[in-house]
């Protein structure tokens, strides 16, 4: 049995590979219609063997004529060649979203190493000013216990010993602190008046030529005191030395407390 021949010739796969897509598409649409045409007219060709009138198919364009055996069309080898296209097209579309996913996960990662990084800077930060915050609270608050510890030390130590000055003024003051701790009334400017007036503020003067002095027992120091007087009215704590000028002032001041009510009131020899 003989097959019709296909006159019209397809185009070979390197051929095909350099068409358009739009001729790519009516190329295998001509294929798939000359496969189907093969496949019918082998039918006939099977029902009525023999026939020797050539057929025309105007929509194919294809002629086969009786009796010569249909070429084989290498129909396989053309899908081959599209689909290997379709594929590689798909190919580098799929590597191009690849790409774009890498671009973008690696941009991700990068945000989220620097949002890592800033946010440890913020916490150690953090963590930099709260023990900053304590160590000045500790600080402050071992200031507040110093402190208190010295007042409190402050206030058990003993006050400092007064001072005075060695002249009339310093005796006189001095004699007026022990005076009043005593309870001998008193003022500055009264014993001032009568130092003053007595031994104008020597405290070696002596007397060597009044009745006392006739007597034996002559007035002495600052103030011009006896020593019976001097000792009857000493003031415990000070000097028993009768010249010595706080003592002498505070036994006299002492002994005119007794007799005249204050130093204050004595304006003479007394």
């Amino acid at each position: 049995m003989q097959f019709p021949t296909v006159s019209k010739k397809l185009p070979g796969v390197s051929s095909f590979n350099r068409l358009s897509k739009k001729h790519k598409i009516t190329a295998a649409g001509t294929t798939a219609a000359a496969a189907v045409l093969l496949a019918v007219v082998g039918v006939e060709a099977t029902a009525g063997a023999g026939s020797a009138t050539a057929a025309s198919d105007a929509t194919t364009g294809f002629s086969v004529s009786a009796g010569q055996p249909v070429k084989p069309i290498s129909v396989q080898s053309s899908l081959v060649s599209l689909t290997a296209a379709q594929h590689a097209k798909q190919q580098k579309v799929d590597l191009a979203a690849a790409a774009k996913t890498r671009v973008a996960d690696a941009a991700h990662e990068a945000a989220a190493k620097k949002a890592a990084a800033h946010e440890a800077a913020a916490k150690k930060a953090a963590q930099e000013k709260a023990a900053a915050k304590k160590a000045a609270a500790k600080k402050a608050a071992a200031s507040r216990a110093a402190k208190r510890s010295a007042t409190k030390a402050k206030a058990k130590a003993k006050p400092a010993a007064k001072t005075y000055a060695n002249n009339l003024d310093g005796w006189i003051r001095q004699s007026l602190d022990i005076m009043h701790k005593k309870g001998i009334p008193g003022s500055y400017a009264g014993i001032h008046r009568n130092i003053i007036r007595e031994s104008s503020g020597n405290p070696k003067a002596i007397n060597l030529w009044d009745v006392n002095a006739r007597n034996g027992i002559p007035s002495k120091g600052l103030l011009q005191v006896i020593n019976p007087t001097f000792d009857a009215f000493h003031v415990s704590g000070t000097s028993w030395n009768i010249y010595n000028p706080v003592a002498n002032i505070t036994a006299a001041c002492n002994y005119a407390f007794h007799k005249y009510g204050s130093m204050d009131n004595v304006n003479s020899a007394y």
